[in-house]
């Protein structure tokens, strides 16, 4: 048998570029390089193996958390058939890498991560960075990953390589159970030799299926949506990951069914197509709320139904509701006691578009479709054009960059209160185009998460609009967005501090207690001034080209002189944080204080008690296969 003698770093990098897979018959290169932060962990293993081949590029980023986000990012925008590798060296390198891997996991994204990690051969041992343990010889923080992680493994001798790196691919290209997959690479392992088959290094590429329903299951589900006069469809990500946007729209159009949009699934229909009620959820629309309130079948297609998608629980009340539940994870067919279609999403809307020939939703239905359709553009428009302030209104902020993108744009966010308002007004022209991190929420996704976009598709320009809170946390990949000649157009919200759990404080009855940027005072209480925060300065030390807008007017001019600039922009601009967008016929379960000296929280918790009430066990309502709670419709 041929072999080849390298490294073990060599060797995992050799069989790294030689991974492809394919699709409909499309095939592409599966990983499109490496991110990260050399240390003494990983710089004379890996890092030498980089060197020696440019084939494989090597992204410097500043920080080893943004280095993932940028992978996820990425990997999400080309619907997970690309990924990035992304290295760091043993220590703190490694877990500041923990919260993305959290990120991807749970947003069930493919990056590969190669931490560096303690030696093999433990003799010199504690090294630097070392985690020690009195219990166990063979720990270090990479094992801190494994409960964030899809696969984990520890590469602890040369000849290990090849079963792990077949296992690491296995789930990095599974609809169902992709994530975040480690490899932790023993800094010693990483330059010892041996004499590897190779075959390991040759071409391979991984087929991602299309997964057909099952027949009989099929057939329920046809039957069930048949008889029901209120049908709902959830467009979740699994939607926009198996590229079953023109499936979805045709069902829907020739049905009249109407949908919800989750967080993920945002996009998976153009905002004006005539049965897109819009977000649903805790962030919904009346329209899409008050259609989950009322609906007796509920067809789920690939989401996994989180608080926000079924308002903890509340969103479905009517007594007799059902679900139809379109996922590649059996995990996710089977909640809610629904009818589980395992099958790819494409697969399964063209399949049930067949089943359910000749079907169409009531007139009556019909008519309030339209109804709702025609309230929430009349509200998105008023919230657009509500002349606030200044400081103006994070709405009208929103209005502006809508207005200013293209249908091809993208916008980016990932948490504070621009996800619920993003969700409800972005008006959504094409799949990709909103982009929102929701499954982790995680601060400081965005700036690095827009560069991951760009990346993947440079022809789309990338709106990244950000708090003033995950600004401050992770701002640094704003150089790395220079370095690349990776333009994005930044909008940075400045609201002095965090307006969605201030919002969420008040709502409990805390009355927003410690969500302000404020300085703290001689009673020793943060409720002095605001603390003056230069965000103007910020991006212009990181080398983005910045202006202030205060009014709405210099806003808009901002973003139109963005277009004229070759590197990255942004706008910032104030905002009155308690002029909030609404929320719309929904609740989120956030528990109160049961016992209080606060009469605010008192009241609060007078609340909750009744709003709990309302929660059901979806999980319990049916057992066994589902069958229609009503006749046929004539």
């Amino acid at each position: 048998m041929a072999t080849c003698r390298l490294t073990m770093a060599q060797a995992l990098l050799g069989f790294l570029k030689n991974q492809y897979v394919e699709r409909d018959g499309r095939e592409q290169r599966f990983f499109e390089g490496a991110w990260g932060i050399f240390g003494h962990g990983i710089i004379a293993g890996f890092g030498q193996a980089l060197q020696q081949n440019p084939d494989f590029p090597y992204y410097l980023c500043r920080n080893e958390q943004a280095a993932v986000h940028i992978a996820t990012a990425f990997a999400k925008a080309r619907k997970r058939l690309s990924a990035f590798a992304c290295l760091s060296s043993i220590g703190p390198g490694a877990t500041n890498m923990i919260t993305g891997a959290a990120t991807a996991t749970i947003n069930r994204i493919p990056v590969l991560l190669l931490p560096g990690d303690i030696f093999a051969r433990r003799n010199v041992a504690p090294v630097l960075q070392q985690l020690e343990s009195e219990h166990s010889q063979d720990i270090s923080v990479n094992d801190a990953f494994k409960p964030v992680s899809r696969y984990w493994d520890r590469i602890n001798r040369a000849d290990q390589l090849p079963c792990s790196v077949v296992e690491a691919m296995r789930v990095l290209t599974s609809p169902a159970q992709t994530g975040a997959v480690v490899l932790a690479l023993p800094q010693d392992v990483q330059t010892e030799a041996w004499d590897y088959p190779a075959e390991m290094f040759e071409k391979r590429v991984w087929h991602i299926p299309r997964q057909a329903p099952e027949p009989v299951m099929l057939e329920r589900a046809a039957a069930a949506i048949r008889a029901a006069r209120r049908p709902l469809v959830v467009a979740g990500g699994g939607v926009l990951y198996s590229e079953a946007c023109e499936a979805l729209a045709s069902l829907l159009g020739r049905t009249g069914i109407p949908a919800g949009e989750t967080q993920a699934g945002k996009g998976s229909l153009p905002f004006d197509h005539p049965q897109n009620l819009g977000a649903i959820g805790v962030t919904g629309t009346p329209g899409a709320n008050i259609a989950a309130r009322e609906a007796d079948v509920v067809i789920s297609v690939g989401t996994r139904l989180s608080d926000f998608t079924t308002a903890s629980k509340t969103a479905f009340q009517n007594p007799g509701v059902r679900f139809v539940n379109i996922n590649v994870a059996e995990f996710d067919a089977l909640k809610h006691a629904g009818l589980p279609l395992l099958a790819d999403a494409r697969a399964a809307l063209e399949q049930l578009e067949a089943a359910l020939s000749g079907y169409t939703v009531d007139p009556d239905y019909a008519h309030s479709i339209v109804e709702w359709r025609a309230r929430w553009e009349e509200e998105t428009d008023r919230i657009f054009d509500l002349r606030h302030g200044p400081p103006i209104s994070q709405g009208e902020v929103i209005g502006a960059v809508s207005r200013a993108a293209r249908p091809q744009d993208v916008v980016v966010n990932a948490a504070g209160s621009l996800p619920g308002d993003l969700h409800k007004l972005w008006r959504t022209r094409q799949p990709g185009g909103y982009h929102m991190e929701y499954g982790y929420s995680c601060m400081g996704y965005e700036i690095a998460g827009g560069l991951g976009i760009k990346m993947a598709d440079p022809s789309r320009d990338v709106y990244v609009m950000v708090g003033d809170g995950s600004f401050l946390m992770m701002s640094s990949e704003i150089a790395t967005s220079v370095q690349e000649g990776c333009k994005l157009n930044l909008v940075v919200v400045d609201n002095h501090g965090y307006s969605s759990i201030g919002g969420l404080s008040q709502a409990i009855g805390s009355k927003g207690f410690g969500t302000d940027y404020r300085r703290r005072t001689a009673d020793g209480q943060l409720d002095g001034e605001y603390v003056p925060v230069d965000f103007v300065a910020l991006c212009r030390g990181l080398g983005a080209c910045t202006v202030r807008a205060t009014t709405r007017q210099e806003l808009e001019q901002a973003l139109e002189a963005m277009r004229g600039h070759d590197r990255t922009t942004a706008v910032v601009i104030e905002t009155d944080k308690e002029q909030r967008v609404p929320g719309y016929e929904s609740w989120w379960d956030v528990a109160v204080a049961e016992v209080s000296e606060s009469d605010s929280v008192r009241r609060a918790r007078a609340q909750y008690k009744l709003d709990v009430q309302r929660e059901r066990r979806h999980e319990v309502a049916a057992a066994g296969p589902m069958t229609p709670q009503t006749e046929p419709r004539p």
